[in-house]
């Protein structure tokens, strides 16, 4: 039976096991997961925060993170001023990014979430209001949801990965994980 890990990332973690950069060293998933065998079904950027899944099942991890599978990844998304309703448009039909047309996304706004507190905090400017998305894309291009939030002319301030298909937060402080179960793909 395939292990599954979901993680609730922090932000300023990298997503892997060992950092390769020279230079100071930053913080990486064996601070908090000591678990062997098990790897990410997926990234998350450094500055990003929020659901990783890790698993010991290679196929399964495949299907995971290969954007042909389509699995949703929903974002709660925290952005400079206040979209109108053309930019959210844009955003559900899909825009032109230096590498291509993205899929259609689901977007809606949001209430203020409640969160844990980042550590840092997000810059807060007192001229420039900001606001929140709830995003969901299938498929994960490098840094897809910051650069689909700039193009529309909102930038991303926080971002925090809330699901992944079936698996979602609910519970998981930041820095804590707990077994999943693997899902019934059709294969």
């Amino acid at each position: 039976m395939a292990r599954l890990i979901l993680f609730n990332k922090p932000f300023g973690v990298l997503s892997q096991f060992t950092d390769e950069r020279s230079g100071p060293p930053r913080r990486t998933l064996a601070e908090f997961i000591d678990i062997p065998g098990v790897y990410p079904a997926g990234r998350l950027d450094f500055d990003s925060e929020g659901l990783m899944i890790l698993t010991d099942d290679g196929r399964l991890q495949a299907r995971i993170a290969d954007p042909r599978f389509k699995l949703a990844k929903t974002y709660l998304v925290q952005v400079e001023g206040e979209p109108d309703e053309a930019s959210l448009d844009r955003l559900r039909q899909g825009l032109e990014l230096k590498d291509g047309l993205t899929s259609a996304a689901q977007v809606e706004r949001l209430s203020e979430p409640i969160l844990w507190p980042r550590d840092p905090p997000i810059r807060v400017r007192q001229t420039i209001p900001d606001s929140w998305l709830r995003l969901t894309i299938y498929e994960g291009r490098n840094r897809q949801v910051r650069r689909m939030t700039v193009a529309v002319g909102h930038p991303t301030l926080r971002l925090v990965r809330w699901s992944v298909g079936e698996w979602a937060l609910d519970g998981l402080a930041p820095g804590e994980w707990r077994q999943g179960s693997a899902p019934k793909f059709n294969r």
